[in-house]
């Protein structure tokens, strides 16, 4: 990794980017009394988290956190959920990770919900690279950036010595 990193977007940033994220995502269900955050460990995670927060200080939405551990390097689906799957059945499913790169993870979080019915799954991702190999797009994004695969995409988040933070290096 290179020694110079560029800061790309601050916690005063982050924290717009989610709000404006947990509005979206508020129109889209305003008829809805449940949603199900599924974060994908560990940033995933941590900004679900932050958007669970944000949405239910806006709205009167029940907010259910699921968190997902997947096993990006298997060559099938290996996921650990900390709630059964079967939960969501019939509600909205709003998958989330930090970074879209190939799209290989949140396609392999897609695949956790592919043998139950869902009214509506959706996408989240803070920062989108549009370096896709898997056919997958995000639903809500916080910022699309342009890279070159060379580059690296970092986001600091839930890192008590550090302050929440996306670098380029």
């Amino acid at each position: 990794m290179a020694a110079k990193k560029l800061l790309i977007l601050n916690k005063k940033q982050i924290q717009q980017k989610i709000e404006r994220m947990a509005y979206e995502i508020l129109e889209d269900n305003l008829n809805e009394t449940e949603i199900i955050m599924a974060g994908i460990v560990d940033k995933g995670y941590t900004i679900a988290k932050h958007i669970k927060k944000t949405l239910e200080s806006i709205s009167d939405i029940k907010v259910t956190l699921m968190r997902i551990e997947l096993d990006k390097n298997s060559t099938h689906l290996e996921a650990i959920t900390d709630i059964e799957v079967v939960k969501a059945s019939n509600k909205v499913v709003i998958l989330v990770d930090d970074v879209l790169n190939s799209g290989r993870t949140l396609a392999y979080g897609l695949g956790v919900f592919l043998d139950i019915p869902l009214k509506k799954l959706r996408t989240l991702v803070l920062v989108d690279r549009s370096h896709r190999i898997f056919p997958v797009s995000p639903d809500y994004t916080g910022l699309q950036l342009a890279t070159i695969l060379k580059e690296h995409v970092e986001v600091v988040m839930g890192v008590k010595t550090e302050a929440d933070a996306v670098y380029l290096s």
